[in-house]
């Protein structure tokens, strides 16, 4: 019995440390093969804004047009059930899923399911809600593996469960105009109307399995449009946040085919 405690409590450790400061100062030059470098921080990105914005218009019209004719999850004259992954296979020409990893300590993992993704591709959101760096988020944070640090000390909580989940759906209803809402709460389930928002279930990478996607800051323009607002799966936490809201997205390094699964580098080196 106390043997399977301490089974379970090394394996979420393999999965967590990579998030944990002081582990990753500590073996920072152990893990020398695995950290992602960049020579400064406006190096960071590897495709302009511009395009993620168009990736992610490409896929929320197609969402919304098909939401509004009503095509999602009803049958249709092609006896084919119309979803979420249809739409991101026609407007991106790929899909992904959220399955079983291929890591043994790992737990759940994201795969290419359909398709090829090319090099510099938007290939998933790392959705939660979005903590300035002088906003609490201590309770949230208690074991959570989930909590991604942007370069500017942003933090976003990817966490689903718990905690975590009332304060983003809390969030989310206060942000909401009349009938519009500013934001994707479905990622919270098991079935996320934006098929991008698996981005916090990608592991990291390792000698034997290299990274093959990379996190990219990603802040929404004031352009974007009001209508296709409720697909993006991160909320401020603050109600008077001022500036744009913070996305992170994961971006391919390189082409990557179906049947692959995805690894990032959950930290970055900056110099």
């Amino acid at each position: 019995m106390f043997r399977h405690v301490l089974e379970k409590l090394h394996v979420k450790w393999k999965s967590y440390r990579h998030r944990f400061v002081p582990w990753i100062a500590l073996n920072i030059s152990k893990n020398e093969k695995t950290l992602r470098h960049v020579k400064k921080r406006s190096e960071d990105k590897l495709v302009p804004d511009e395009e993620v914005s168009g990736s992610l218009l490409r896929l929320f019209r197609v969402l919304y047009s098909e939401a509004v004719k009503g095509h999602f999850h009803v049958q249709v004259t092609s006896g084919k059930e119309l979803s979420a992954h249809d739409a991101m296979f026609r407007s991106l020409g790929f899909c992904i899923e959220r399955k079983r990893s291929t890591l043994p300590y790992a737990g759940c993992g994201v795969f290419v399911s359909r398709g090829v993704v090319p090099k510099g591709a938007t290939v998933a959101m790392y959705p939660g809600t979005i903590y300035q760096p002088y906003e609490p988020i201590l309770l949230q944070s208690i074991r959570n593996p989930f909590v991604f640090r942007c370069l500017d000390g942003v933090l976003v909580d990817g966490n689903d469960k718990a905690v975590s989940k009332m304060v983003y759906k809390s969030c989310s209803a206060r942000d909401r105009m009349g009938p519009f809402v500013m934001s994707d709460t479905s990622w919270l389930t098991v079935s996320p109307e934006n098929p991008l928002a698996v981005g916090q279930y990608v592991n990291n990478c390792s000698n034997e399995w290299p990274a093959n996607v990379c996190y990219q800051e990603y802040d929404v323009p004031d352009t974007f449009p009001f209508e296709l607002r409720r697909y993006l799966p991160n909320v401020n936490y603050g109600p008077h946040s001022q500036g744009p809201l913070r996305c992170v997205v994961l971006v391919s390094l390189r082409d990557i085919t179906a049947g692959d699964e995805l690894f990032s580098n959950y930290y970055t080196i900056v110099h």
